[in-house]
């Protein structure tokens, strides 16, 4: 293996692009992309400067010069794309939300663990910048006993029922596609919630329109978060505790701003997020860092909360009655 990892992109959507660009902003080395299409691959290819595309997975996890997949697929698709790439003896870098329930999540776990490879979900807001300095300023003290969580992730998209975010068969809703953002920071400052409230309102096809969670835990903390794929809204977030709190400007899940107000309203602290490109590359730093130091557990984003994140999810879905075809 190259000291750096060669990567292979599997599948060429939006997310796909941008987090290849980043990437190739940022100096990782690609190697090749696939696609169910040979066209689409090599539009994708031919966009990127990517030396190889492929008009099928098989053919990607196959290449004996790429080291490390990332899964790009629908949710549907993640617990068998990414088991196709494990098999092939390949670290996997699995697009969020890691699979469709926590069952599929450990058996994808279970099997890299198998193969002595890493599989990590690519929460790439764990990675960012000003989440690094946000832990840093909690570990410090500095907000005291922090208490309370309130975040929000609501974007305005297309209710065309045929769109991927309104189609059940595809994994679509709010829940999986943005609520995953705030349930995972809720589980990074406060871990496992002892007690969980959720309600949804749908569309036509099925899809939650809105979801809001309660999440409830030991020492008088509580996360509450609100997310939507019909209506827009601030996308900010605030940690508060008993001597401080951090509010965090739009959109908080990407490279931003914030500031440390004491009690009292003082600031304390202001940070701005210096990044090149989107910031997706600092998942991918993780995986090499991680495959270069042997550790296949994570250490940010550990599979294991990975897959109780999932079951988490499971939890609420059952709560609102959501359940996806097949299950």
């Amino acid at each position: 293996m190259t000291e750096r990892l060669r990567w292979g992109i599997l599948a060429t959507g939006g997310i796909a692009h941008a987090f290849t660009t980043d990437l190739k902003l940022n100096g990782f080395d690609v190697r090749a992309v696939g696609s169910r299409r040979q066209e689409a691959a090599d539009a994708f290819a031919a966009a990127h400067e990517i030396p190889t595309a492929y008009g099928s997975y098989e053919q990607l996890v196959a290449d004996p010069e790429v080291d490390a997949i990332y899964v790009s697929t629908p949710h549907p698709f993640h617990a068998e794309n990414a088991a196709l790439a494990i098999e092939a003896g390949k670290h996997v870098l699995v697009e969020k939300p890691f699979t469709l329930n926590a069952a599929e999540a450990q058996r994808v776990a279970d099997l890299a663990a198998e193969r002595g490879v890493l599989v990590l979900e690519a929460m790439w807001t764990r990675y960012l910048p000003h989440m690094v300095r946000l832990r840093e300023i909690i570990a410090e003290g500095t907000l005291g006993d922090v208490r309370t969580l309130i975040a929000d992730h609501t974007q305005k998209i297309t209710d065309d029922p045929a769109h991927r975010i309104n189609a059940l068969e595809l994994g679509g809703g709010a829940l999986l596609d943005l609520g995953i953002y705030p349930i995972s920071f809720a589980w990074d400052l406060f871990g496992a919630p002892r007690t969980i409230q959720a309600t949804a309102t749908f569309k036509g096809t099925g899809a939650d329109a809105q979801i809001a969670t309660i999440f409830g835990y030991d020492g008088a903390r509580v996360a509450l978060t609100v997310s939507a794929s019909d209506t827009r809204g601030p996308n900010t977030a605030s940690i508060i505790g008993t001597e401080a709190r951090i509010d965090i400007d739009p959109i908080w899940y990407t490279p931003t701003t914030f500031r440390v107000v004491s009690h009292d309203g003082s600031v304390l602290e202001e940070y701005r997020s210096e990044v090149t490109g989107r910031g997706m590359h600092y998942q991918a730093e993780a995986v090499e860092r991680l495959v270069a130091a042997g550790t296949l557990g994570g250490d940010v984003l550990p599979i294991a909360e990975t897959v109780a994140i999932m079951g988490t999810l499971d939890a609420i879905r059952e709560q609102i009655g959501l359940r996806y075809p097949g299950e």
